[in-house]
């Protein structure tokens, strides 16, 4: 028996049907703990090299964490993981809600789907009954419709995953959405799931979980809660959740606008959290056991018509809001609900779509090539771009490949405003005087994401009386000094050690990110749970090895991987931002190298980005060290580095 898990992996091999149900070993949950180090190190032991990402070779892993599914703070996440179609490197994805606690309740950790259903299909899990089911009068569904009625087909107690027509069709920025707006939505997860024909997974458990001592996890989580209300930022942070932080954003110029052209737009008050607050919302909506439900669930009203939806976040109030240049928060909110139906990631869409109407601007594409007119700031635009990308129907079969490959495939120059790194594209945060937050962008395993590190305060920690002052004045437009980019490496590197590690953990990170959660209570609820004490240190220390690891399954699955895929968008080096706080900046292509060098370094890496043998037997990961250096030496022929 394991504390804290639920002891068993189910496997299910889509093309004939058969299930296999294997324990959980030891050795895995000590040495990856659980969640994303599972999802790792299975794509690494099994992943066959080179497989095409939506071809049936390709596996689709979930797992949960120890700390999922417990009654603690904010216990309800669930890691995702495949070859990605986005990247063609390792990704992953997370979300919250309610289904790892009722996948755990059932008797599992860890999903692994392999191969390829004959026709469209429905995974059913209850308890230890687990069945392929016809999909037919699913498929082709929107992802929140179909959620709907398998709820109403199968029980209201079942938590389901779903895709929309955006997975059906591989959308290589397709994700899954459950809890009618709950969304793993990075590297195109939806779209491996819609490969294999798989349109919805479903699970109802009711069973439990062992725990290393059940009566202290009982005081130590109230211990939790009564420690979470007592933070500062406690009552503040829930009425607006993550769109709260819109306003701060903008003024220290940040805001991705007009297709990250710029860093500050005068109408973000009319898209912010306030705006939420006084047009949309209804009510909070919250995921498993979480004490400070950010979700905001809403009516938006518009030309196009009435919709609910649960959001939008900041992510997509910026990507959607100011990168689309959507001006008004219920048109906002209508277009993310447009995106979840359909199944895609709100954050690829909006780049996806904003560099689409830059290049109708730039008569890069023209009407006959589109459809119709594009206009920055205008609604149909967008809703017309996200429905032809989810059907794969004229221009949309282009844009669904994602923008790096929309801007090879287009050229004339299109690349240099393609804002991606390693094929996902860039989310909310606009760099050009923040090179640590750029830097972690450019690092992240799994491309252009927020989530793996969020740096952005150490950048301004230089110019806080700036920032204090723009923030006191309600206003923007106070010129900031430019950042240089030395000694940024070691405060990103540090953040991809922590922030990944509740991803290992199954437990949401907003907590200790928003309200400074201290890490003593997790070292306290892990032992509690799995009668294992680890230091933070040492919990950080396995977060570091799951790091070595994905760098390294993306270097042995990318032909030529290296520096080169760790560089950030032409537009970031070349172009300096035209106005606000942060007018005249741009992070110069020999800034960039300085601070890859300094992150290589500390890293343990070569100078082309591959972890070199030594580094990864210091992390534990020797299976690794015995074949990178044919995946080194590939990469070095293919780049010309030595």
């Amino acid at each position: 028996m394991l504390n804290g898990y639920a002891g068993t992996v189910l496997r299910v091999y889509l093309a004939d049907g058969r299930v296999e149900k294997t324990p959980l070993s030891r050795q895995m949950a000590e040495e990856f703990i659980g969640g994303r180090g599972f999802v790792a190190k299975t794509l690494f032991d099994e992943l066959p090299p080179r497989v095409d990402p939506l071809g049936p070779e390709n596996i689709f892993v979930m797992a949960t964490g120890p700390l999922s599914g417990h009654f603690l703070p904010a216990s309800g996440k669930t890691h995702f993981g495949c070859k990605s179609p986005a990247s063609g490197g390792y990704g992953d994805s997370n979300m919250g809600g309610h289904f790892g606690p009722a996948f755990k309740y059932a008797g599992y950790d860890m999903l692994v789907l392999t191969g390829r259903a004959p026709s469209p299909s429905l995974l059913v899990i209850d308890d230890d009954r687990v069945e392929i089911r016809s999909a037919e009068g699913y498929w082709g569904m929107g992802s929140l419709s179909v959620e709907a009625k398998l709820k109403a087909d199968l029980g209201g107690d079942f938590q389901i995953l779903t895709i929309g027509p955006a997975g059906e069709n591989g959308v290589v920025f397709a994700c899954i959405t459950h809890d009618f707006g709950r969304q793993a939505g990075r590297v195109g997860i939806g779209a491996v799931l819609g490969s294999k024909n798989l349109k919805a997974v479903a699970v109802r458990g009711t069973g439990d979980i062992p725990v290393g001592d059940a009566r202290a996890l009982y005081e130590e989580g109230k211990n939790a809660y009564r420690a979470v209300r007592a933070k500062p930022g406690f009552t503040g942070w829930t009425p607006e959740g993550t769109a709260g932080i819109t306003d701060w954003i903008n003024r220290v110029g940040a805001f991705p606008t007009k297709n990250f052209s710029t860093s500050y737009w005068e109408k973000h008050s009319d898209i912010n959290g306030e705006a939420i607050l006084r047009e949309l919302k209804i009510t909070d909506k919250g995921c498993y056991c979480c004490p400070t439900p950010c979700g905001k669930y809403g009516r938006a009203r518009t030309g196009l018509g009435d919709v609910y939806v649960e959001g939008p976040e900041f992510e997509t109030i910026a990507l959607l809001g100011g990168n689309c240049m959507l001006g008004d928060i219920a048109e906002v909110a209508y277009a993310n609900y447009v995106c979840d139906e359909l199944g895609v990631d709100t954050i690829s869409a909006g780049v996806v779509c904003s560099w689409a109407i830059e290049c109708f601007e730039k008569g890069i594409l023209d009407q006959a090539t589109i459809g119709r007119e594009l206009r920055f700031g205008d609604l149909k635009s967008v809703v017309y771009l996200l429905e032809q990308i989810a059907c794969r129907r004229g221009i949309g079969d282009l844009l669904a490949q994602g923008v790096r490959t929309a801007a090879q495939k287009t050229g004339r120059g299109s690349a240099s405003f393609a804002i991606q790194v390693k094929g996902l594209e860039w989310s909310g945060y606009e760099c050009r005087n923040a090179p640590g937050m750029m830097l972690a962008y450019m690092t992240s395993d799994i491309g252009a994401h927020h989530a793996r590190a969020w740096v952005l305060g150490h950048d301004l920690a230089g110019t806080a009386a700036n920032v204090h002052e723009l923030i006191a004045s309600g206003g923007g437009g106070g010129k900031l000094p430019k950042s240089a980019p030395q000694g940024r490496a070691k405060y990103v590197v540090d953040s991809q050690h922590t922030r990944p590690l509740f991803d290992l953990l199954g437990i949401c990170r907003l907590q200790y990110m928003e309200l400074g959660f201290e890490p003593e209570h997790y070292e306290r609820l892990f032992d509690k749970v799995t009668g294992r004490r680890m230091t933070w240190q040492e919990l950080l220390a396995i977060s570091e090895k799951v790091w070595q690891l994905t760098r390294g399954i993306s270097a042995r699955e990318i032909p030529g991987f290296g520096r080169a895929f760790d560089y950030p968008p032409e537009r970031f080096m070349t172009e300096p931002v035209p106005d606000g706080p942060n007018a005249g900046h741009c992070v110069p292509r020999e800034e960039v190298d300085i601070l890859l060098d300094e992150y290589y370094t500390l890293r343990g890496w070569d100078k082309n980005g591959i972890p070199t043998a030594e580094t990864l037997r210091r992390v534990g990961l020797d299976d690794v060290a015995d074949t990178i250096t044919d995946w080194a030496c590939h990469a070095q022929e293919s780049t010309g580095l030595k």
